[in-house]
């Protein structure tokens, strides 16, 4: 069974719709969270983590799905934000009966929200859920999905990391940076990758040992430090958190020197006012929701019908919408945070006001 909440007035958290699902048979116990719909139906991933309370997992929806309208309205697409959470150690207690008792809260939204892969979900989960909901992205190719969109999402960042090298150093290159990669997950193998190809000097660590020795194997040039400590405080220039949220916060951002911050993570700002924190020590900080939208971006691509080049181009197109912030940012003698707040509000705003217009 599961609990509806919905209200006229959306509260502090400003969300449009909060769902509380559970099926005590499979274990499932999800939260949904939908702030958006000015643009269209919301789209985010489900996360599956073992939260240390359903307190802990509520706020992380609200804080995510939230993030994700942003995150869509900036990326220029015709979607609203939402995002879910399965509250549980996916390790234990993931399953095809839980997947799919999902799907079916999933679809019983009405096509409100469209999920897809995040931390603790896969492709091949997307495409058990899927059994039960047409509102599915991130599916596998053989079911004319997507794949993986860590693909694009690491393309994003790295067009985002350009544009951040072009405000600071005038060139849109990382070649001879010093980039400092915090998770060599699905993500930041990829980014790694591009790095390597441009010609910047990479110092990663992750706290697997299996994702370090795949770095051994695949970039031997890679220099790996104990942990994110080691790395904050390291000689670099920019610093690409891309692992779980957080990674800016009043003991790291003091520690830090890198001149630039732009990575893959989902809110990297600990708490309000890291931001200025950031901007009064000279570190530019590209926001995280506006260089890691790649993923969304592919996942997105699959409501057409799914063309790579296509959702690449879109991708692409991230380091001109960097640029713009940063360059808005200047102009209004902002944080780069508050600058991308106040694009993707006034895209909201200008583009949901039009559903007023009746159509007949």
């Amino acid at each position: 069974m599961g609990v509806f909440v919905s209200t006229d007035d959306p509260g502090p958290a400003g969300h449009e719709q909060v769902v509380f699902c559970q099926d005590r048979r499979s274990g499932l116990k999800a939260i949904i969270g939908i702030y958006s719909t000015a643009l269209g139906p919301a789209l985010g991933g489900t996360r599956f983590y073992p939260y240390a309370s359903e307190e802990a997992a509520l706020a992380d929806v609200l804080d995510l799905s939230r993030g994700m309208a942003y995150k869509n309205a900036l990326a220029g697409l015709d979607l609203g934000g939402g995002k879910a959470v399965i509250w549980g150690d996916p390790d234990q207690v993931k399953s095809e009966a839980l997947l799919r008792a999902y799907g079916r809260f999933v679809q019983s939204l009405a096509g409100r929200y469209y999920t897809a892969c995040d931390v603790g979900t896969y492709v091949a989960d997307m495409d058990v859920i899927a059994r039960e909901t047409r509102y599915v992205t991130g599916r596998s190719l053989e079911h004319g999905g997507a794949g993986d969109s860590s693909v694009l999402t690491a393309w994003g960042v790295f067009q985002g990391m350009r544009a951040a090298a072009e405000h600071v150093w005038g060139s849109p290159s990382l070649r001879g940076r010093r980039v400092g990669v915090a998770g060599l997950g699905k993500v930041g193998r990829h980014l790694t990758g591009h790095l390597v190809d441009d010609g910047a000097e990479v110092v990663a660590t992750d706290v697997d040992s299996r994702a370090l020795e795949w770095a051994r194997t695949n970039h031997p040039g890679v220099a790996l430090v104990a942990d994110a400590a080691a790395l904050v405080a390291a000689d670099i220039d920019v610093y690409a958190p891309c692992a779980l949220g957080g990674a800016l916060n009043d003991e790291t951002v003091p520690a830090l020197r890198a001149r630039v911050v732009a990575g893959a993570a989902n809110n990297q700002l600990a708490h309000p006012g890291i931001e200025k924190l950031l901007a009064d020590r000279g570190i530019l900080y590209a926001p995280d929701y506006v260089v890691n939208a790649g993923g969304v971006i592919q996942v997105a691509d699959e409501i057409e019908g799914f063309n790579f080049d296509r959702a690449k181009l879109r991708a692409t197109r991230i380091f001109d919408t960097t640029r713009q912030i940063l360059r808005l940012a200047d102009d209004e003698g902002v944080p780069p945070a508050v600058a991308a707040d106040r694009l993707a509000e006034r895209r909201m705003a200008d583009v949901g006001r039009l559903r007023a217009i009746h159509l007949g």
